[in-house]
């Protein structure tokens, strides 16, 4: 793989839209561990909102969304394919892959279900989190490299430490230049930053990589707004491999919850 800079789209969005599937990024999109590949926050927003445009129906919801990483992300142009893996009445098994420099990067199924009136017996566990506007705000981008991070704002509750806390995470730039993506997709979009909010090691030379292989998402609620709240915890084993967990809030309250594996290697 190159490390060569790769050709971006410029503008203040995340992806231009090229058509019949295809998109570029921009500097927006900048991983933290390579500046020649994407951030797979975003990249996971773009398969959301195509898993989203395809074949939908009013009768049903996307409640888990499974992403596996394939390999880095390039920078630059992609194109992503849509497929129903599974029809059903009731329950539907979708599936978008981006693909990018000949191979597929990311592999994004999701389960729709039908969604029923069940406010009688609605109840959820996960605890809320404070609002943003109680939370002071904090420079992401004074501990992460590249374009993704700088493109947000970021708040940190109380108690937050290396291994564990609650950030809240807002953008101004639109997930693609067309402007028309729903608060779902957005909100998706963001969600991967969780592995970074509350690492267990700085990241750096003579210290520890953790990247996550995958990100799995499930929703009791849909997510609605624009921002998104991380309740965040940080798990190393002592063979190589940790776990970042995430209650998922919006400004409604929890919604979701979100596992990250993680690769720990030495920098």
């Amino acid at each position: 793989m190159s490390t060569e800079l790769p050709e971006l789209a410029e503008g203040n969005y995340y992806y231009e839209t090229l058509g019949g599937g295809r998109y570029r990024s921009t500097i927006h999109v900048q991983g933290a561990w390579n500046p020649h590949e994407q951030h797979m926050a975003p990249a996971s927003g773009i398969l959301a909102e195509a898993l989203l445009r395809h074949e939908p129906r009013d009768d049903m919801r996307i409640a888990r969304i499974s992403y596996e990483i394939l390999g880095l992300i390039p920078g630059g142009e992609f194109s992503i394919a849509s497929t129903t893996l599974r029809p059903g009445r009731t329950i539907e098994l979708i599936q978008a892959e981006l693909t990018a420099a000949g191979r597929t990067a990311i592999r994004a199924t999701a389960w729709r279900m039908a969604t029923s009136d069940t406010s009688a017996v609605a109840a959820i566990e996960d605890e809320t989190m404070p609002p943003p506007d109680e939370c002071k705000p904090w420079d992401g981008a004074s501990v992460w490299p590249g374009g993704y991070i700088r493109s947000l704002e970021m708040r940190i509750a109380e108690g937050h430490r290396a291994g564990s806390g609650k950030v809240w995470i807002h953008t101004d730039v639109p997930l693609t230049d067309a402007g028309d993506s729903r608060d779902f997709a957005r909100l998706i979009g963001l969600v991967d930053t969780a592995n970074g909010i509350a690492a267990r090691v700085s990241p750096g030379k003579n210290s520890y990589l953790f990247p996550n292989l995958d990100l799995q998402i499930h929703m009791y609620r849909e997510p609605v707004g624009d921002w998104l709240g991380l309740d965040n915890k940080v798990s190393f084993g002592a063979d190589g491999i940790g776990l970042t967990s995430t209650v998922l809030h919006d400004l409604d309250g929890p919604f979701g919850r979100a596992e990250q594996i993680l690769t720990l290697r030495r920098s």
